[in-house]
C-alpha cells in the first residue's frame, strides 16, 4: 500500500546570498541546491552564469526576489581567459575544437584591437544560449546541427583591460551592459586578432552594485551551523539608490500604496531628501518598506512594496 508523506513544509526566508557559483553547475543548480540547504519557499537567481563560469551569483529569496529585475539590468564585471589560436562551437571550453590557427600578435596588436571593442558594440547572440525562437533556446537547435540567422544586439563594453599575456592565453577584465556575452567578445577578439579564439575561463566579480566581498561556496553553506545568518538583507540589492526615511504615519500611507508629497524639507533634518528624482529606497527607521520613483516636487510614488511590515 503506498504510504502519503507529508510535504515537507518551507520556510519564509528573505535575504540575498552572494554565491560563488562553481564550475560545472547551472544557475538554476546552483539555486536548487542553496533553496534546499536554507529550506526557502521562495527563490530566484538574478542572471545566468553559465556552467563553465565562476564566480558571483546573487540569490534571491523571499522578499528580495521583488527586487531582483534591478540585477538583472545592471552592468556586470568579470575576469576572463582567452585562449587564441583555437575556436570551439560554443566558444568556450565544453565545445569541440572547429578551427586552430597559429598565434602570432605582438602586444601593440592586441591593444589596438582591444580599443576596437571599448564603448557600444554590436553583438550576435551565440547559437549556443537560452534564447529562445518560437518557444525553443537557441541551444536545443544547436546541438542538433541547426545553425539559425541572430540580429545582432547593442551593448556597451564600459571597460576592457589587458591583465597578462603569454601566449595563447589572454587574460582580461571586462565591465559591461545587461545582455553582453563575454564568449562572443572573446570570439570577436580573436577573429579580429586573425587567429580565432575561445574562453579558457570566466569568473564574474561583480553586478551592480555587489562584489565579491561576503561571497559563500556552496560547501561553506551546507556546513555553517546557523546557513540563514549568512544572509545579506534585502536591500543589498538596493545599495546604489538614494534612501528616503517616512515616519510612522507616512509608512503606513506608503505601504497603502498612496503617493506622498513629501514637501521640500525633510521632518527629519538628519535625513535629507535625495537632491535629484529619480528611484530611491524607502524606510521606516531601520525597515526597508520598498522601492519608489521620487519625482517633481517631491511626489513619492510607491513602487515594489515590503509585504508583512508593521510600521
Amino acid at each position: 500500500m503506498k504510504q502519503n508523506h507529508p510535504k515537507k513544509v518551507r520556510d519564509l526566508v528573505d535575504g540575498v546570498l552572494l554565491l560563488d557559483k562553481p564550475v560545472g553547475y547551472s544557475s538554476n543548480d546552483a539555486l536548487i541546491k542553496a533553496k534546499r540547504v536554507l529550506n526557502a519557499r521562495k527563490a530566484g537567481h538574478t542572471g545566468t552564469l553559465d556552467p563553465f563560469a565562476t564566480g558571483l551569483l546573487p540569490l534571491c529569496f523571499g522578499e528580495a526576489t521583488k527586487f531582483s529585475q534591478d540585477l538583472l539590468e545592471a552592468d556586470k564585471t568579470y575576469e576572463t581567459t582567452v585562449h587564441l589560436g583555437q575556436t570551439t562551437d560554443t566558444g568556450d571550453t565544453e565545445g569541440a575544437v572547429i578551427d586552430s590557427r597559429d598565434v602570432d600578435v605582438t602586444l601593440a596588436q592586441i591593444d589596438a584591437v582591444l580599443e576596437q571593442f571599448r564603448g557600444p558594440i554590436a553583438q550576435v547572440p551565440p547559437m549556443y544560449s537560452a534564447l529562445k525562437r518560437d518557444g525553443k533556446p537557441l541551444y536545443e537547435y544547436a546541438r542538433a546541427g541547426i545553425t539559425l540567422e541572430r540580429e545582432a544586439r547593442n551593448v556597451v563594453i564600459h571597460k576592457l583591460e589587458l591583465v597578462s599575456y603569454e601566449a595563447p592565453f589572454l587574460k582580461l577584465v571586462v565591465t559591461c551592459s545587461k545582455g553582453t556575452y563575454i564568449r562572443v567578445l572573446g570570439q570577436d577578439i580573436g577573429e579580429a586578432l586573425g587567429c580565432g579564439a575561445h574562453l579558457n575561463a570566466l569568473r564574474r566579480t561583480r553586478v551592480g552594485p555587489l562584489t565579491m566581498d561576503g561571497m559563500l561556496t556552496l560547501e561553506q553553506l551546507g556546513a555553517h551551523q546557523a546557513p540563514l545568518s549568512l544572509l545579506a538583507p534585502v536591500d543589498a540589492l538596493l545599495a546604489s539608490f538614494p534612501a528616503v526615511q517616512l515616519n510612522a504615519e507616512l509608512a503606513k500611507r506608503f505601504l497603502n500604496g498612496q503617493r506622498l508629497a513629501l514637501g521640500k524639507e525633510p521632518e527629519n533634518p538628519a535625513h535629507p531628501l535625495p537632491a535629484e528624482q529619480g528611484r530611491v529606497r524607502v524606510y521606516l527607521d531601520d525597515k526597508l518598506l520598498g522601492t519608489a520613483q521620487l519625482g517633481e516636487y517631491n511626489i513619492l510614488a510607491p513602487e515594489r512594496l515590503i509585504a508583512f511590515v508593521n510600521p
